[in-house]
């Protein structure tokens, strides 16, 4: 395992799963844990996505809410295009389930070279519109799941601060809600 030390020893910032529907996954969530609310977003515009070294297009919607300390994601993928979310899940297949453990590293292509010395290879490398770059190294081997590494920056940061604060004191009501 790449040493907790060279990668700050950040803990686990998310949870995700990849499920074919990521509205009723959430609300399933939300009645079996009380997580919550979730925020959705569909079509997550991305600038570029690269699959194993290769340009891919790469469209994907998520809901993102809060489980105590940790944000939980449910991922879907449009499309049969090759992704990280396809090496486990197959396109077609109907399959779901845990797929990645998000961590924030303080330089993302230093801590890909560490997991990848580690068999731990980069599976996919995107961009999403803002400029924030994020990268799944596949720790399937080792691990069960891939790992989802981004640098922290303001915007990130303050996502997951408004994905925890509407959870504080939240009343239950308007379980999903959209982003775009």
């Amino acid at each position: 395992m790449p040493s907790t030390k060279r990668l700050g020893g950040l803990p686990i910032r998310q949870i995700a799963w990849f499920v074919p529907d990521i509205e009723r996954a959430a609300r399933a969530h939300n009645a079996s844990f009380g997580s919550g609310p979730f925020f959705t977003f569909h079509h997550v515009p991305l600038n570029w996505s690269e699959h194993r070294g290769k340009r891919v297009s790469h469209d994907h919607s998520s809901a993102y809410g809060q489980w105590g300390d940790v944000m939980v994601e449910f991922v879907t993928q449009h499309g049969d295009n090759p992704s990280a979310f396809h090496d486990m899940f197959p396109a077609g297949g109907g399959a779901q389930g845990l797929h990645h453990m998000a961590l924030w590293v303080d330089d993302l292509d230093t801590a890909i070279a560490d997991f990848g010395a580690q068999d731990m290879p980069l599976a996919q490398l995107s961009e999403v519109a803002s400029g924030t770059r994020y990268a799944f190294v596949d720790a399937t081997a080792s691990l069960g799941h891939m790992l989802e590494l981004y640098e922290p920056s303001d915007q990130l940061t303050g996502f997951y601060e408004m994905v925890r604060d509407a959870a504080k004191d939240w009343d239950g009501s308007d379980p999903i809600r959209t982003l775009n």
